[in-house]
């Protein structure tokens, strides 16, 4: 049955909603330190939105206070139309680090997220066994971190991301520590997983070709302190191949991005409409 939202074309709510968000770092007695400044931004459903800036713009201060471990000196963090602001728990966040524990092995990492969540071990194992499984880490349930590769590391952190259930999740450069080819073949896989789980994702990169072959949208932060300084949607169909990067829209969208990276957050005249 078609809704009414859907017949009036009214898009829906935000699942994520950054409200003028500030942040400012204070050390002492010397002078402040303005991370990020009145960052709004709405996020859709089910979507996936690359944040890109230079180093230092406040990328991972953002990831934290919508991570609820960092509270903002101005703004508010709305999760589905509720202040979550300076709440921890409430979004699933992944480092760069895998952060897998040596003393387990790879299924019980996996669960670790679980069993913090109250989920009896046996339950979670059971949970996770079949999606480990189908995701190519099944053969390696009884290893340890030590034996794994990089890119198998961080296929276990990401399953263990997603299995704690939250709505939103947030990953902070996960596949910058690893080699070119093992990178792009965790671009496609993280792209079945957001597929197939349904989750709203936020992702933080440097690389301007990986934010354009991932995402729904791109957010361009200025130096710092951090604003948005551009916004787009990334107008290329899904599934996307490696060779969308010959794309007339996949170049426009690559110049958009190093336009604004080089003009230090101002967008070129050409560029701005």
């Amino acid at each position: 049955m078609t809704t009414a939202t859907a017949i009036e074309g009214i898009p829906p709510a935000p699942k994520l909603r950054l409200d003028g968000l500030t942040h400012e770092f204070r050390t002492g007695g010397r002078p402040p330190v303005r991370a990020i400044e009145n960052i709004s931004l709405d996020v859709a459903p089910g979507s996936f939105v690359s944040l890109i800036g230079q180093s230092g713009c406040g990328k991972s201060t953002l990831f934290n206070i919508m991570a609820g471990l960092l509270q903002p000196s101005a703004g508010r963090v709305v999760l589905d139309g509720e202040d979550i602001t300076g709440r921890a728990g409430l979004v699933s966040y992944m480092l760069q680090k895998d952060l897998l524990l040596p003393w387990r092995t790879i299924l019980d990492n996996v669960i670790f997220g679980l069993e913090i969540q109250g989920v009896d071990r046996r339950q979670a194992r059971a949970l996770a066994e079949p999606l480990m499984d189908r995701y190519g880490l099944g053969r390696f349930k009884t290893h340890y971190p030590a034996s794994l590769s990089g890119g198998m590391r961080q296929r276990a952190a990401l399953l263990r991301t997603l299995l704690c259930n939250n709505d939103v999740i947030l990953l902070d450069e996960p596949f910058a520590a690893l080699d070119a080819q093992t990178r792009f073949r965790m671009q496609e896989w993280l792209l079945t997983l957001w597929k197939d789980f349904g989750r709203t994702v936020l992702f933080v990169t440097h690389d301007v070709d990986e934010a354009i072959f991932l995402s729904d949208e791109i957010c361009v932060l200025s130096p710092r302190p951090g604003r948005i300084a551009d916004r787009f949607e990334v107008d290329l169909p899904r599934p996307r191949g490696r060779g969308v990067v010959t794309a007339p829209e996949f170049i426009r969208a690559k110049e958009r991005c190093l336009d604004l990276l080089f003009s230090g957050g101002q967008p070129a005249d050409s560029e701005a409409a």
